[in-house]
């Protein structure tokens, strides 16, 4: 899975740990993120989209995607 936040995170030289801390999360948090486990709230979006200068639905669309396709796997069994 293409992971854009881990890209964005990287070229801005942003680790997971000083990202938690600007969003109030833990690294662990981050880290689900990027793995695509969980997935932020709206505010958190919001202000890695204004961090980022990208759309929140551009950093996230991979992980919704794939986190709608296990549910869609789960429905069909």
């Amino acid at each position: 899975m293409d992971n854009k936040l881990k890209k964005l995170r990287s070229k801005k030289d942003i680790s997971q740990v000083a990202l938690a801390e600007k969003l109030d999360v833990s690294q662990k948090t981050v880290s689900s993120w990027e793995v695509g486990r969980t997935t932020p709230k709206p505010r958190q979006m919001q202000l890695m989209e204004d961090l980022f200068q990208v759309p929140k639905e551009e950093i996230f669309f991979t992980a919704f995607n794939y986190k709608n396709e296990l549910k869609e796997k789960e429905v069909s069994k």
